[in-house]
């Protein structure tokens, strides 16, 4: 297996940083799930890039923006269907409660290797067959994440630099992280690093 960029997990337990300017779009059921400490990966093709062997991501911190235009309630598993509405346009306001530090990145090594951890994501089966034929020869990596929450959500205004078909997000003003706090605790998340390299080793 290829080398994987990973800090040691220690660093979990490091200060956080006072703000953030950086955000990452992602689904709103996926944040969700990350608040809430069910889910603590994403699965990404694009914003991964390989220096000298290891995989690095474009921004190790950033703030989780929630999106609700491309959500399906087909690519989720059925427990999660109900907490997706249909929207015709993004919000004018984005209600923002957390931000995540990147922890590991795997490669994924095959399709079998990811659903023996089909408990630890909330994608049914359309997303990850999205997932496999997207880019079918680039590699798909596993992100593991420490996700915060904010001591008090805050509600940014929608702005048209935010919209489009990207992930990273630079932010118009930095957003307060004093005061938050891990969803999980940093043994968790070791746990969880140990399980995936031990589902992908196999």
């Amino acid at each position: 297996m290829a080398a994987m960029k990973a800090d040691s997990i220690e660093q979990s337990v490091t200060p956080p940083p006072t703000a953030l300017s950086m955000g990452l779009k992602e689904w709103a059921i996926v944040c969700l799930a990350l608040e809430q400490g069910q889910q603590a990966v994403l699965l990404r093709k694009g914003g991964i890039y390989e220096a000298a062997g290891e995989f690095e991501l474009e921004h190790r911190e950033f703030v989780l923006l929630p999106t609700y235009l491309h959500q399906k309630a087909a690519s989720v598993k059925p427990s999660w269907r109900s907490h997706i509405s249909t929207v015709a346009t993004e919000p004018d306001q984005i209600l923002v409660k957390s931000w995540a530090r990147m922890e590991h990145i795997f490669p994924v090594p095959s399709r079998t290797a990811l659903e023996a951890l089909d408990d630890l994501y909330l994608w049914d089966k359309p997303l990850l067959d999205m997932r496999f034929a997207y880019r079918p020869n680039s590699p798909l990596y596993l992100i593991l994440l420490q996700t915060f929450l904010l001591a008090t959500p805050t509600t940014i205004v929608n702005h048209p630099a935010y919209a489009g078909c990207k992930s990273w997000v630079p932010l118009l003003a930095k957003l307060d992280l004093r005061g938050s706090v891990p969803v999980l605790p940093p043994a968790k998340i070791k746990q969880l690093s140990e399980r995936i390299q031990m589902a992908f080793a196999a």
